[in-house]
Order: C-alpha cells, then structure tokens, then sequence
C-alpha cells in the first residue's frame, strides 16, 4: 500500500489529523531527563536519557494520533549516539502502530539525493522495515533535487512532503519573492511530480509542507493543490490555530482528510504552562484540547 493511503487510513481510524512532533530540545527537558543536556555527562548516557523522553512522550500520545514527526537535528547535536537514539524512536513508534514522518529535510541532486532517500525509506535488509514512512525535503535544488526522491518514494511505497511555505517569520525573503511568488512555483511542481504516485484515496504521497502561520496563503495553495496532502506545522507555540488550518481541508464530507497538522512544542513541553502537573499529565491535556479544537472546527466549519 502506498504511503498515502496508509496515512489516510490511519487518520480516518484515529478520528483526528493531529501529528506530534518529537522534538527533544535539550533546554527545555523535565528535571528527570536533566542528564541530556549536562555536557559533563558521557554522550551516550546524553542520547539514553534524550531518547527515554521521546520514548515515553510516544507512549503518551499513541492512543490518540496517526503520526509523528522526529525531528532528526535535535537528535544529531548528540553525534552518533543521538543517531541512534533517533532509529530507536522512529523503531518505537513503529511498534506502536504509528506512522512515522523523518523531519530530515534534505535535498541535493542525482545520486546523492537518492541515497538520501534510500536511507530514509528503503527497508532495512535485516528488519525489512524503513526507518521512516515519509521525509520532509527542501527544493531548492529544483527538479533535480525532487525527481530523484519520487523515484525511490516510488520503488519503496514512501512519502515526501516537500517545502512549500513554511510557517518560520524569515520565510518571506525566498518564499514571498517575485511576482508570481517563488513558492507557487515549487507548488506547481509539487503537482507535476504528485501526478506519478496518486493513491486510491486520491491524494498523492508526494505531500507539501504549508505552514499554518499563512492562513491566506494556505487557501490559495490548497486551491492550487487539490490532490497533494498537506503538512501543516505552526500551530501551538508558534501561534497558529484551528482556525487557521481549516483551509487546507478540502473535503466537507471527510472532514479529517487531505492534511495533517503538527504541534511540537506545544505538546512536548505543556508541563512549563501547567504548574504543578507532571509533564505527560500535560502533554496529555494538550493533545487532547488540540484534537478537541481541530473537530470542532472541522467539523462544524465555524469559529
């Protein structure tokens, strides 16, 4: 089964399009995983404690999404032991029954973006299983970077979500150039590529990244991308809403289909606007008051 297929099925049988975020950032750990950011400690026992909290959060959320998002830099501060920390997280929500989306986001040409690819999505030779179900990935290389990526998406029935218009403040200096702007260009080959690997539920798992944070924009691309699956991240901490998600929900009838939207660190660190509560007692409450607002949105089509 194809990548999005495999997604939409999922979400459908969550309920939901929430995603969690895995973002281990080291300064805003609880006291118990305090040994992840001691540079005293062996860098090691560092990735141990780095990947128990990510171990414990999926456990936390589990029950409740479809998907989760690691992201791999915050992983690699810690060399090759956060390395492997990041493969045993990403082999733990697998276990779980979760689809797991490598915020990697790569992007180079010919061979070297294939073996991007490879690494991310062909199945491991001893386990049969890939480390990720899909990877985010950066076009700024053009054609040359993506076309590589579709190929192995292709071979191995993986996913990408390309970068699009992303939710950061600084990303109107690229993104927001020219006239038509820079990012309607990389949508239009989103489409292009999209065309190769449309799934029955008639997304494509070829998937664009278009932050919350641009809810205007995010209605023209969704106008211009009806048949490519959205990654939506700026809700939460970075002050997105339910209401400025809506947009990228086409479909009336299925209310959850057609995106996935990620909080990180508003689920992951709850517990430092929650005081007195332990900090899966929050990420918890989060979760389910961000899984809450977006089905009373989706749902109903009203603020």
């Amino acid at each position: 089964m194809s990548f999005i297929d495999r997604l939409d099925a999922a979400v459908e049988g969550k309920g939901t399009p929430a995603m969690v975020g895995i973002d281990p950032h080291l300064d805003l750990l609880p006291e118990e995983f305090s040994t992840a950011r001691d540079e005293r400690v062996h860098r090691a026992d560092r990735a141990r404690a780095l990947e128990r909290f990510c171990v414990e959060l999926l456990d936390v959320v589990a029950d409740r999404v479809a998907i989760v998002k690691p992201q791999s830099a915050l992983f690699e501060l810690l060399g090759a032991d956060g390395v492997r920390a990041f493969e045993s997280v990403c082999a733990h929500a697998r276990s779980a029954g979760l689809i797991v989306l490598g915020d990697v986001k790569r992007g180079d040409i010919a061979s070297t973006a294939s073996a991007y690819a490879e690494a991310y999505l062909s199945p491991d030779p001893k386990s049969g299983v890939p480390l990720c179900d899909a990877i985010t990935v950066n076009p700024y290389l053009g054609r040359d970077t993506l076309d590589p990526f579709v190929d192995v998406c292709g071979e191995t029935g993986g996913g990408i979500f390309v970068l699009v218009r992303t939710s950061n403040p600084g990303s109107d200096l690229f993104q927001h150039h020219g006239n038509p702007p820079l990012w309607s260009a990389v949508a239009r080959s989103v489409d292009a590529v999209g065309e190769r690997l449309l799934g029955a539920c008639g997304y494509s798992s070829i998937g664009a990244v278009v932050g919350g944070t641009h809810p205007r924009e995010l209605a023209e691309i969704r106008a211009a991308l009806p048949r490519t699956c959205f990654l939506v991240p700026g809700y939460g901490a970075q002050g997105a809403g339910a209401e400025d998600v809506v947009a990228a929900f086409p479909d009336r009838a299925r209310p959850w289909r057609g995106a996935i939207v990620n909080s990180s660190r508003g689920i992951a660190f709850a517990w430092r606007k929650m005081e007195g509560v332990h900090w899966k007692d929050a990420s918890s409450v989060a979760l389910d008051e961000m899984i809450a607002e977006l089905a009373r949105v989706l749902e109903t089509g009203r603020t």
